[in-house]
């Protein structure tokens, strides 16, 4: 493949708010540089490669990587604690521990209704579908063959690049999940997580307080 598409494949990855499909890209390269053009997505895999391994020759802090099928341009895992230090995007999405607790039995169970979701929680799950599927992280997938015919609901690619999965084949094992929740970066950015919601919190309090008191009107 000549430099000038490895570079446009590049451009166009970089460019993409949202992970980009390998036929999309091709289909942009032969819209603009006519059908005849012949790339295959296997040929942007390799340049994709080739890529990758420049930014590691120059000891880059990104990467090229796959994620919900697409590909999608990402700091090395190495940066991660500095870079998640300064975002603010995924505190502004953060799912609450019941929201989060929903999640993984719909991730693991797929396709599930709601009845079965309900049996395994031991409480009531309405708010919690329905934040998810307001968030897109899932999907209602159809009904099932049941008496009521109740809705199925499945994880969407959103709920793909939230968690930065390529395929739900890379969900992590019950084993390793147990793995994750002992380690210590963890457990201190759990930590920090904790407090960032006290911390909120409080100042929601203090502002409400705060507004009351300012609204307050004495009468003799």
């Amino acid at each position: 493949m000549d430099n000038i598409y490895i570079s446009i494949i590049e451009s166009l990855i970089f460019a993409s708010d949202d992970p980009i499909l390998p036929k999309e890209i091709a289909r942009a390269i032969k819209e603009i540089d006519g059908g005849d053009v012949s790339i295959s997505e296997a040929e942007i895999h390799s340049a994709v490669d080739a890529l990758n391994e420049k930014y590691s020759e120059k000891e880059s802090a990104f990467k090229i990587i796959r994620i919900a099928n697409g590909l999608t341009f990402a700091t090395k895992p190495e940066y991660a604690k500095y870079v998640g230090y300064l975002s603010t995007e995924k505190s502004k999405r953060r799912l609450s521990q019941a929201a989060l607790e929903t999640l993984a039995i719909i991730a693991y169970k797929q396709p599930i209704t709601k009845p079965e979701i309900e049996m395994i929680r031991g409480v009531n799950s309405d708010y919690m579908l329905n934040t998810l599927l307001e968030k897109k992280l899932v999907t209602i997938q159809g009904r099932a063959e049941t008496i009521g015919r109740p809705l199925l609901y499945a994880t969407t690619d959103e709920f793909l690049k939230y968690f930065g999965l390529n395929n739900l084949k890379d969900l992590p094992k019950p084993r390793e999940i147990e793995e994750i929740m002992k380690d210590e970066d963890f457990i201190e950015q759990k930590r920090k997580i904790m407090m960032n919601a006290m911390e909120e919190v409080l100042e929601n309090e203090t502002d409400l307080s705060e507004n009351g008191e300012n609204g307050t009107v004495e009468t003799e």
